[in-house]
């Protein structure tokens, strides 16, 4: 509660006190405010974000469907401020989660504090087209991951991403992105990380994470960044095709999915093992079509975690791979039907209900495009040696 009333004051301060600077409100969708300094040597955009959902959950017992278990939550409620400080060359982004699904996972390595902080980071174009980023943000992942939870395509991320995707840490990463002709574009992003996930203040207890994504595109750019947006709402005129692959290895991994999960603890400390993650992605659109399609490998070099006297914790690495499939269309009228397929295979030494797939049939309304939309979906969750699923939900979003 102090965290959010110091936000609350330091915005107070900031718009009482901006003499000598330009202020300007941006049309909706567009940030709640723009600063810019009047000799120019810096800027900020300042926006909120907020998603309500609904959802519904029926399990399966006895060969049939009893009554649903609901839940109704502020699933994220976000603010960000984003601009250039000094040179336009150096820019900066600093995103607060609100929510408690924002904040949550305290533990003694974050100071058993409330996650706040998302992405915190500056980026420096230093030559053509380079750039290095410093700080905590996304890592180069799956791009499920990457896009943004208010850019997506339907309700929330397939359970490919819940349970593969690499997330956010601490570090730097480089970027560059060069043309092999007038169209044919290529982005390489490399990263170095502490390899623990987001908010960690005790320092590294393994070694470091290292990340790797190349991603082409042979039809050149897609309009507003489309690639990395969900639904062709631009409705691309050409076929435009984005495919990625990454390699993510995280050195003495001290967690049970990379950087995510819980900690592999023993009864003498932690354990640690290479973990290393393959991710395939394509995302092309056309004309209001869209299709995702990605694949997931994660492997250790030993995943049964083990005590120094070598018997068994009982914890072990989530390995196994995934492989996630949507296609949707946007009609003129803005309403968009999207279709998700989703399988997850996990090593059978990590659970004996190791083999999930879910099918997901999602409907869109885009009152401004992904800044004001409401979207529902349904989705039947078949498990090998478990209760079957149907999941109901709907979502409204809003972006100031």
């Amino acid at each position: 509660m102090r965290a959010i009333k110091l936000i609350l004051i330091t915005l107070f301060v900031m718009t009482s006190s901006l003499y000598g600077q330009e202020v300007t409100a941006s049309k909706f969708g567009k940030g709640l405010l723009n600063i810019q300094a009047k000799d120019s040597t810096f800027s900020m955009n300042i926006s909120a974000r907020m998603q309500f959902l609904t959802s519904s959950t029926w399990s399966e017992s006895d060969d049939s469907f009893g009554s649903p278990e609901s839940n109704f939550l502020v699933r994220r409620a976000r603010l960000k401020f984003k601009g250039f400080a000094y040179s336009p060359k150096l820019t900066y982004k600093l995103e607060l989660g609100l929510s408690n699904r924002d904040i949550s996972g305290a533990n003694q390595f974050t100071s058993n504090a409330p996650r706040y902080i998302l992405d915190a980071y500056v980026r420096w174009n230093f030559y053509k087209n380079f750039t290095l980023q410093a700080g905590q943000g996304k890592l180069p992942g799956n791009i499920e991951r990457v896009i943004s939870s208010g850019d997506l395509a339907m309700v929330d991320r397939s359970l490919l991403n819940s349970k593969f995707n690499i997330d956010r840490d601490l570090g730097v990463q480089l970027r560059h992105h060069f043309k092999l002709s007038e169209n044919f574009i290529v982005k390489e992003i490399f990263a170095i990380s502490q390899g623990e996930g987001r908010n960690i203040t005790a320092g590294n207890l393994g070694g470091h994470q290292y990340t790797g994504r190349v991603e082409v595109l042979p039809f050149g750019n897609f309009k507003s960044k489309g690639d990395y947006r969900g639904a062709d709402l631009e409705r691309e005129q050409t076929p435009k095709l984005l495919v990625g692959v990454v390699y993510d290895l995280n050195n003495d991994a001290v967690k049970s999915r990379s950087n995510q999960g819980s900690y592999l603890e023993t009864a003498d400390g932690f354990y640690q093992t290479d973990v290393s993650t393959l991710f395939f992605d394509a995302h092309f659109k056309y004309r209001g079509f869209s299709i995702m399609a990605e694949y997931a490998d994660r492997d250790a070099d030993a995943p049964l975690a083990r005590n120094a006297d070598n018997s068994l914790t009982g914890a072990v690495v989530n390995i196994g791979n995934a492989t996630n499939f949507q296609m949707g269309y946007v009609l003129p009228s803005n309403l968009a039907i999207t279709g998700r397929y989703t399988h997850i295979n996990f090593d059978e030494i990590v659970s004996s209900k190791n083999k999930i797939t879910q099918y997901t049939l999602g409907l869109s309304k885009y009152v401004a495009k992904h800044k004001l939309k409401i979207q529902t979906d349904a989705t039947y969750e078949n498990t090998v040696a478990s209760n079957n699923k149907i999941v109901y939900r709907i979502q409204f979003d809003i972006h100031f």
